[in-house]
């Protein structure tokens, strides 16, 4: 995938917006005042496929320009959202480039539009799609910290995990439309993170074989008296000698080391 990337970057990485968060932002705060002042129905934007095959093309890029509801916080939560969209964005176009970022966003659209035509009457929103936004970023930055209601500090890696364990929720409960949203938001991260996942997994596993290994190590004594047993980790105050005479490299402890038969090797 990488080498793909590679290729791709090289070929098309000319035609890359940079700072392209930044217009996604301005395109919905302009929606956001001009549907306050009446100048604008965002219901015309909201794509919607079976109004889409109707003729109203435009839904299918509009829709990424519909601003978030405003919900319990009103305007100052959309403002937030804005901000908190724009920071992580930057933050993935600066580890990747703007090339690789912008086409985090095309892919991230493709199946998010791709998808919605499986619902024909369902509207789409572009929630899913900053969303795995936020997956990425928390996946590249894990502890980083955010102020939870501006005062309590949580890392991402947990805001991240219950996102996912939301979707996985809304997957199995939700209706078709919700999971048709969360295949395409997981398919678009996934198409990105993979193969760093696989590779994180093997590590971890080669980590802990190491560890038990390096553990198993520890535990086994240095020192093993031939005739008794002792060692230097159940004796640990003990001395413990190699006999000379016998072949081998044989160990005794200190009660044997001048009582004990020495051991020859047969030479057949």
């Amino acid at each position: 995938m990488i080498s793909l990337l590679d290729k791709m970057e090289r070929r098309w990485g000319r035609y890359a917006i940079p700072n392209i968060a930044l217009y996604f932002v301005i395109g919905q705060v302009f929606v956001l005042l001009a549907s306050l002042l009446g100048k604008i129905n965002v219901g015309d934007l909201v794509l919607v496929p079976g109004i889409v095959m109707q003729g109203e093309w435009w839904r299918v890029f509009t829709y990424m320009l519909v601003p978030p509801p405003p919900g319990v916080l009103g305007y100052l939560l959309i403002a937030f959202a804005f901000y908190i969209f724009y920071m992580m964005s930057s933050a993935l176009e600066e580890a990747w480039g703007a090339f690789r970022f912008n086409l985090f966003l095309l892919l991230g659209w493709v199946l998010t539009t791709g998808l919605s035509f499986f619902i024909l009457g369902s509207a789409v929103s572009n929630s899913f799609l900053a969303g795995s936004v936020f997956l990425a970023f928390a996946f590249l930055n894990p502890n980083f910290e955010f102020l939870l209601f501006f005062i309590l500090p949580v890392k991402v890696k947990w805001l991240a995990l219950i996102t996912w364990g939301l979707y996985a929720v809304s997957f199995i409960k939700g209706p078709v439309a919700v999971r048709l949203m969360i295949m395409a938001s997981i398919g678009n991260f996934l198409i990105f993170f993979a193969r760093d996942i696989i590779r994180g997994t093997k590590q971890r596993k080669r980590n802990v074989k190491r560890s038990i290994q390096q553990r198993a190590e520890r535990d086994e004594p240095r020192h093993k008296c031939v005739v008794c047993g002792k060692t230097d980790l159940t004796e640990p105050t003990m001395d413990f000698r190699y006999c000379s005479k016998c072949s081998g490299n044989k160990c005794y402890c200190s009660e044997h080391i001048r009582n004990h038969p020495h051991i020859v090797a047969d030479n057949g």
